[in-house]
């Protein structure tokens, strides 16, 4: 069992925490659409330099807080990560992926500049969606593909608590 197979397995014995809920093959499901995005990225230009993204929101989410006993938020501005490292889907990277219906950000991974435009014609999940009753779209999530480019802002977090 690989090292997120562990980690997964031991957040489902935590019935309190959101991660509990997940599937057996979570893993090996998400590592798919993982590479998917990581393509998708790749093809628009993006340079990845890790395999897989760190995840964060773009915006406040008081939900996605909610997920941890103790869930907190680092706030970086989107200006201070270099663009060539950071993609966005508009909804969490899994379903967005995933789900099959007419929605037009389904299935892609979009730039800075182009996620700017689809909060301009769709506004903010994390405003009109709060309750997740009107589909999959919590927030906009942010993948972060590269450990150099963060690791200031997450040193800076951990030494200020």
């Amino acid at each position: 069992m690989n090292e997120a197979q562990q980690i997964q397995k031991g957040l489902k014995q935590n019935t309190d925490w959101y991660a509990s809920r997940r599937a057996d093959d979570y893993v090996s499901i998400r590592r798919k659409v993982e590479l998917l995005a990581r393509e998708l990225f790749i093809a628009k230009g993006g340079r990845p330099t890790k395999e897989y993204p760190h995840y964060m929101t773009l915006g406040p989410c008081e939900w996605i807080k909610r997920w941890y006993p103790n869930g907190e938020e680092i706030k970086l501005l989107l200006d201070d990560v270099d663009p060539e490292i950071i993609s966005f889907t508009y909804g969490d990277l899994f379903p967005t992926m995933r789900y099959k219906d007419d929605k037009p950000y389904r299935g892609k991974v979009y730039l800075k500049d182009e996620i700017l435009g689809l909060v301009n014609e769709y506004g903010w999940p994390q405003d009109w969606n709060k309750h997740g009753d009107l589909g999959p779209e919590r927030y906009i999530e942010a993948q972060i593909w590269d450990d150099h480019s963060i690791r200031p802002f997450l040193e800076s977090w951990a030494s200020s608590r």
